[in-house]
């Protein structure tokens, strides 16, 4: 009678039972790193309380090297990854792994198999919402070692991530243009439902304004989807219902370059008409006319920080489960502060 594999313990409640990440498990499994006497006692004895049959995928992942990472996304399509992706190079390289790319940007993501995976590399990074939660919970399962990019961990699975002050980041510019610049009416364009980053900054814009005792105003909320045509179509649309607002405040920067084109086709002058600002601070900001008031993300230095951490996790080092980096405001012409 052949076991039901939906029955099978994990590497995942291995780990869970002894107390220790499932690196350390894997390690132990698989004699590919140092692991503390006492440490490695817990495991097995989980191991046999469990009675845990490590599956041929897990050992094979610890023999086979193929000296490759990937990242997978979900589409390359604006300026915000040309510093994510030279991050990601250039820190690969340093470490001696070669970089492959995937995007799965009009895949069907309910069916597998991905582009990238345990077949054709020793870990993966993934960025924001590229892949569904259910093929990560299988790879966590059969222990690739991988790092998320601007995403959390799936709950109790202790996948290490790398993600910026979204939140911390939108209400300091809300502040900003409530307390210093003297405006009340901010329109927002919000990012995709299904980016994190895009909820953290939402949640940002909404606790400023209940601060500062703002009715929100869900007619001041439009999509921008973090793309520059959508967030054109939602402020067109703003500005022939006769949008009252006095300042736009775009989820992303492409976002605002959409904003700014489609105000400026309008004939409205910024800022002097309406202000605007954005997020992330990306290399055409401080270019656009008139330059662009952002928050600044460390969008090259989480990329780096990514990679360095998969490099650990393939080598059954242990790492940080959540990495946050500080944001901070810059304040240009188009907040109409100059």
């Amino acid at each position: 009678m052949q076991l039901d594999d939906s029955n099978r313990i994990t590497i995942v409640e291995v780990a869970q039972y002894a107390g220790v990440s499932t690196a350390t498990v894997s390690r132990v499994i698989n004699k590919t790193g140092p692991v503390l006497p006492e440490t490695a006692a817990k495991v097995y004895a989980a191991i046999e309380a469990l009675n845990y049959k490590p599956n041929a995928a897990a050992r094979g992942l610890a023999s086979r090297r193929t000296n490759a990472i990937g990242l997978l996304v979900d589409e390359i399509n604006s300026e915000f990854f040309q510093p994510m992706l030279r991050g990601i190079e250039v820190t690969a390289r340093a470490s001696g792994m070669s970089l492959l790319i995937s995007s799965t940007g009009g895949m069907d993501k309910a069916t597998p198999p991905y582009p990238l995976g345990e077949n054709n590399t020793d870990g993966l990074i993934i960025f924001a919402d590229s892949l569904p939660q259910e093929e990560i919970l299988r790879l966590h399962k059969i222990g690739l070692p991988m790092v998320l990019l601007h995403r959390s961990s799936p709950p109790n699975l202790n996948i290490p991530c790398v993600t910026v002050e979204n939140k911390i980041g939108a209400r300091r510019m809300v502040d900003y243009l409530i307390e210093e610049r003297g405006y009340r009416k901010i329109a927002f364009l919000e990012g995709p439902d299904s980016h994190e980053d895009a909820y953290w900054r939402k949640l940002g814009y909404q606790e400023s304004l209940a601060a500062h005792n703002i009715p929100f105003d869900p007619k001041l909320v439009s999509l921008g989807g973090f793309d520059e045509a959508q967030a054109h179509l939602s402020v067109s649309h703003w500005v022939e219902q006769g949008l009252k607002a006095k300042v736009i405040f775009a989820a992303d920067d492409d976002s605002a370059i959409g904003a700014m084109i489609a105000l400026k086709e309008a004939e409205l002058r910024i800022p002097e008409d309406i202000a605007l600002v954005g997020f992330d601070d990306i290399r055409l900001a401080a270019y656009l006319d008139p330059p662009l008031t952002t928050v600044r993300a460390p969008i090259e230095q989480a990329a780096r920080i990514a990679v360095e951490q998969l490099v650990k996790v393939i080598h059954g080092e242990e790492v940080e489960l959540k990495t946050l980096l500080p944001t901070e405001l810059v304040i240009r012409r188009s907040c109409g502060c100059c």
